[in-house]
Protein backbone atom coordinates (compact mmCIF):
# COMPACT_ATOMS: atom_id res chain seq x y z
CA UNK A 1 0.00 0.00 0.00
CA UNK A 2 1.84 3.77 -0.62
CA UNK A 3 1.57 6.08 1.96
CA UNK A 4 0.62 9.93 -0.02
CA UNK A 5 3.41 11.97 0.19
CA UNK A 6 3.34 15.50 2.08
CA UNK A 7 3.04 16.63 5.68
CA UNK A 8 0.55 15.75 8.77
CA UNK A 9 -2.02 18.92 10.12
CA UNK A 10 -0.19 18.06 13.52
CA UNK A 11 3.17 18.89 12.17
CA UNK A 12 2.36 21.63 10.61
CA UNK A 13 0.45 23.07 13.56
CA UNK A 14 3.56 22.12 15.77
CA UNK A 15 5.68 23.94 13.50
CA UNK A 16 3.64 27.25 13.04
CA UNK A 17 3.24 27.34 16.59
CA UNK A 18 7.48 26.77 17.02
CA UNK A 19 7.57 30.15 14.66
CA UNK A 20 5.04 31.88 16.42
CA UNK A 21 6.34 31.63 19.80
CA UNK A 22 10.14 32.21 18.14
CA UNK A 23 8.99 35.56 16.63
CA UNK A 24 7.44 36.54 20.39
CA UNK A 25 11.16 36.45 21.71
CA UNK A 26 12.55 38.57 19.24
CA UNK A 27 9.61 40.90 19.31
CA UNK A 28 10.72 41.19 22.66
CA UNK A 29 14.34 41.08 22.49
CA UNK A 30 14.34 43.86 20.46
CA UNK A 31 12.11 46.09 22.07
CA UNK A 32 13.87 46.05 25.61
CA UNK A 33 11.54 42.99 27.20
CA UNK A 34 8.63 43.54 28.90
CA UNK A 35 9.84 46.45 30.53
CA UNK A 36 9.92 47.70 27.56
CA UNK A 37 7.04 47.05 26.42
CA UNK A 38 5.55 48.69 29.46
CA UNK A 39 7.11 51.67 29.16
CA UNK A 40 6.11 51.61 25.09
CA UNK A 41 2.58 51.24 26.51
CA UNK A 42 2.83 53.89 29.27
CA UNK A 43 4.20 56.29 26.91
CA UNK A 44 1.60 56.38 24.42
CA UNK A 45 -1.18 56.31 27.28
CA UNK A 46 0.66 59.45 28.35
CA UNK A 47 0.23 60.82 24.53
CA UNK A 48 -2.84 60.27 24.61
CA UNK A 49 -4.43 61.82 27.61
CA UNK A 50 -1.99 65.14 26.52
CA UNK A 51 -3.80 65.08 23.05
CA UNK A 52 -7.07 65.04 24.60
CA UNK A 53 -6.14 67.53 26.68
CA UNK A 54 -5.58 69.43 23.56
CA UNK A 55 -8.45 69.01 22.07
CA UNK A 56 -10.79 69.78 25.12
CA UNK A 57 -8.88 73.02 25.20
CA UNK A 58 -9.60 74.04 22.03
CA UNK A 59 -12.81 72.76 22.23
CA UNK A 60 -14.08 74.23 25.48
CA UNK A 61 -12.01 77.85 25.04
CA UNK A 62 -10.13 77.38 28.53
CA UNK A 63 -6.61 76.15 29.33
CA UNK A 64 -6.24 72.18 30.40
CA UNK A 65 -3.83 71.09 32.48
CA UNK A 66 -1.89 67.78 32.55
CA UNK A 67 0.23 67.45 35.43
CA UNK A 68 3.31 64.45 35.96
CA UNK A 69 4.23 63.31 39.24
CA UNK A 70 7.29 61.11 38.65
CA UNK A 71 8.10 60.25 42.24
CA UNK A 72 4.72 58.69 42.90
CA UNK A 73 4.07 57.38 39.22
CA UNK A 74 1.14 59.54 38.53
CA UNK A 75 -0.49 61.56 35.72
CA UNK A 76 -3.76 63.66 36.03
CA UNK A 77 -5.11 65.46 32.84
CA UNK A 78 -8.26 67.53 31.76
CA UNK A 79 -11.88 66.26 33.16
CA UNK A 80 -10.16 64.74 36.22
CA UNK A 81 -8.79 61.87 34.00
CA UNK A 82 -5.46 60.53 35.71
CA UNK A 83 -3.18 57.08 35.78
CA UNK A 84 0.12 55.41 36.71
CA UNK A 85 3.22 55.72 34.99
CA UNK A 86 4.73 52.20 34.32
CA UNK A 87 6.88 50.55 37.11
CA UNK A 88 9.95 50.00 37.78
CA UNK A 89 12.67 52.31 34.99
CA UNK A 90 13.65 56.20 35.55
CA UNK A 91 10.66 58.72 35.04
CA UNK A 92 12.03 62.32 33.97
CA UNK A 93 9.67 65.10 33.36
CA UNK A 94 11.07 68.37 31.63
CA UNK A 95 8.92 71.03 31.48
CA UNK A 96 7.53 74.00 33.46
CA UNK A 97 6.72 73.41 37.16
CA UNK A 98 2.83 73.18 38.31
CA UNK A 99 3.83 75.85 40.76
CA UNK A 100 4.50 78.58 38.54
CA UNK A 101 0.67 78.42 36.75
CA UNK A 102 -1.77 81.01 37.99
CA UNK A 103 -2.98 79.62 41.32
CA UNK A 104 0.27 77.04 42.19
CA UNK A 105 -1.84 74.10 40.70
CA UNK A 106 0.39 71.98 43.18
CA UNK A 107 3.74 71.77 44.94
CA UNK A 108 6.55 69.29 45.25
CA UNK A 109 8.43 69.34 41.76
CA UNK A 110 5.75 67.98 39.93
CA UNK A 111 5.76 69.22 36.24
CA UNK A 112 2.74 70.03 34.00
CA UNK A 113 1.87 71.21 30.54
CA UNK A 114 -0.28 73.81 30.09
CA UNK A 115 -2.36 73.45 26.43
CA UNK A 116 -4.26 76.48 25.52
CA UNK A 117 -7.41 77.28 23.63
CA UNK A 118 -5.55 78.04 20.04
CA UNK A 119 -3.63 74.80 20.11
CA UNK A 120 -0.50 75.96 21.64
CA UNK A 121 1.11 74.23 24.47
CA UNK A 122 3.82 75.09 27.54
CA UNK A 123 5.76 72.64 25.78
CA UNK A 124 7.43 69.68 27.73
CA UNK A 125 8.95 66.02 27.71
CA UNK A 126 8.59 62.96 29.61
CA UNK A 127 10.95 60.41 29.19
CA UNK A 128 10.96 56.77 30.49
CA UNK A 129 14.11 55.09 30.60
CA UNK A 130 14.68 51.13 31.87
CA UNK A 131 17.45 48.76 30.52
CA UNK A 132 19.69 50.95 28.68
CA UNK A 133 16.79 52.75 26.25
CA UNK A 134 13.26 54.06 26.37
CA UNK A 135 10.87 56.39 25.13
CA UNK A 136 9.96 60.24 24.92
CA UNK A 137 6.77 61.93 24.67
CA UNK A 138 7.43 65.37 23.80
CA UNK A 139 4.81 68.07 23.66
CA UNK A 140 6.00 71.27 21.50
CA UNK A 141 5.57 74.71 23.00
CA UNK A 142 4.22 76.56 19.54
CA UNK A 143 2.33 73.47 18.03
CA UNK A 144 1.42 71.57 21.37
CA UNK A 145 1.95 68.85 19.13
CA UNK A 146 2.36 65.72 20.98
CA UNK A 147 5.01 63.11 19.77
CA UNK A 148 5.98 59.58 20.89
CA UNK A 149 9.32 58.93 19.89
CA UNK A 150 12.46 55.99 21.24
CA UNK A 151 15.45 56.80 23.25
CA UNK A 152 18.46 54.98 22.46
CA UNK A 153 21.08 54.99 25.67
CA UNK A 154 24.55 56.55 24.54
CA UNK A 155 27.33 53.77 23.91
Amino acid sequence: MMRPRGFSLMELLLVMALIGVASLLAVAAMSGGMQGMKLHAGAKDVAAQMRFARAVAISSGQPQDVLIDPQARRWQGAKGRSGDLPDGGEIVFTGARASQFEGGLVDGGKGAVRFFPDGAATGGRVRMLANGGGWDVDVGWLTGEVRVSRVQAPR
